[in-house]
């Protein structure tokens, strides 16, 4: 068969016939810097381009058939080839072999395997066998019907003890969330039925709580659901916007609310309600020194009170209620004091008195008073114990006063034990005074002291 003759033109290579790698032996391949052996045959593999047919061939390239290819072309590409589609990777697979669908992963992964299937759709999964799983305690937050129900009491045993930490303590465990401002609104409303020494404690619980328990936005916003209430809270106490003004100017002189709390008011006031407790509040901060003012501003009540003055009071009523016999209201005033922790002071000024009377009515009235404050706890055996105790301790100097002081303190002692109040250590205790007697002649008429 007859071999083509090549062609070159324009440094480019043409083929009449088939393409078999075979060249004449009298032609020159100097166009392509190869040898001129004639005698060499010349085979040139094809290669796949990306490159469509009909572009034209640029510098640099080499025209085969008449299909144009390049250094970029010449790489063997498929669509699911590992290797970089730039030519510039190492053709590795990916994250080592740690990433992808179907991988094994990193060498040294099962070294830190459990051993156990954490996919619950694998058939090699064991529900019941999973290893330790870390439970965490999430308390929920309470809803507003429960929020009323649970921290009312919290504030009205507050009122008792005046323990502020154990407060916050109990709030804590309760997960207030966003009630926390109603939290404000709760305890005003609670004070505002109550003494002015409920106020007083209501007034220092929000300030102890600020930064802790609650944050300055939440007070803001407890003072603005309590102003935007008045108009109900009214109807039930009459001066509720004038405390609800003391409240809130307590709370800007103890540093909980900002002072410009009053000014944003300024042209957005609705009702009188709401208007008289703004007006209340910035009168009593424009005052000279009123924030210090501010610190009493519900007035020295309970234990803040000198202890003179409350030893006349109790004094007053002891003797009021021995001319009306009202215990009722003898009760009433006792309360009203608020020294709980003062009521062996009554005891004692009670029996002093009865001594200094010296009648069978005064005993047995005041033991009639007594037992009553003993039965409704509002003296508790305690407060009763130490009063008579002091009497014990000062009836050396009473009897200079009251010569009779041992026997009519006898005598009121037994009438309290009958009423059952006095117990009977405390009748052993009864100091007894020593008479004087004669003894027979053959101790030459001395007076001896025979202690009963």
């Amino acid at each position: 068969m007859e071999v083509p003759k090549n062609n070159i033109q324009n440094g480019e290579i043409g083929f009449d016939g088939e393409l078999n790698g075979n060249t004449s032996r009298d032609e020159s391949l100097d166009a392509f810097g190869m040898m001129k052996d004639s005698s060499r045959i010349i085979k040139k593999a094809k290669r796949p381009s990306k490159q469509s047919p009909g572009r034209d061939v640029s510098d640099g390239e080499e025209a085969i058939n008449g299909v144009a290819t390049n250094l970029q072309a010449s790489i063997a590409f498929t669509k699911n080839s590992r290797k970089s589609r730039n030519a510039r990777g190492r053709g590795l697979p990916k994250k080592g072999g740690a990433g992808g669908k179907g991988t094994w992963g990193a060498p040294g992964d099962e070294l830190f395997a459990d051993g156990l299937c954490r996919d619950s759709h694998d058939p090699n999964y064991d529900s019941d066998n999973q290893g330790e799983y870390i439970v965490e305690k999430i308390v929920p937050e309470i809803s507003e019907d429960d929020f009323k129900r649970l921290v009312t009491p919290l504030i009205l045993e507050y009122y008792e003890n005046e323990d502020t930490h154990d407060v916050q303590e109990s709030l804590c465990e309760l997960s207030l969330g966003k009630n926390k401002s109603r939290l404000v609104e709760l305890a005003i409303n609670l004070a505002l039925d109550r003494k002015a020494t409920h106020c007083e404690k209501t007034s220092r619980l929000i300030s102890d709580m600020y930064g802790s328990t609650l944050s300055p936005a939440d007070i803001s916003q407890g003072f603005h659901g309590l102003l935007g209430s008045l108009s109900d809270l009214s109807l039930d106490a009459p001066e509720a916007p004038s405390k609800v003004g003391q409240f809130i100017a307590r709370a800007v002189a103890d540093d909980c609310l900002a002072p410009k709390f009053i000014n944003s008011y300024k042209g957005n006031v609705e009702g009188e309600h709401m208007r008289a407790a703004l007006d209340k509040a910035e009168l009593l901060l424009s005052q000279k020194h009123g924030i210090v003012r501010l610190d009493s501003i519900w007035g020295t009540g309970g234990g803040t009170r000198p202890v003179k003055y409350l030893v006349n009071q109790m004094i007053l009523l002891l003797k009021e209620y021995l001319s009306s016999g009202d215990i009722a209201e003898a009760t009433r005033c006792l309360k009203d004091l608020e020294v709980p922790h003062f009521h062996h002071e009554l005891v004692y000024e009670a029996t002093v008195i009865v001594m200094e009377d010296s009648s069978e009515r005064a005993a047995q009235r005041m033991s009639k008073f007594f037992k009553s404050l003993h039965e409704s706890a509002i003296i508790t055996p305690e407060q009763m114990t130490q009063g008579f105790v002091r009497v014990f301790d000062a009836l050396p100097d009473i009897s200079l006063d009251v010569p009779s002081a041992y026997a009519l303190l006898e005598r009121f002692a037994n009438i309290c034990y009958k009423d059952g109040f006095v117990s009977t250590s405390m009748m052993k205790d009864l100091p007894q005074r020593g008479r004087k007697r004669f003894v027979s002649e053959g101790d030459g008429g001395v007076v001896k002291e025979v202690i009963l």
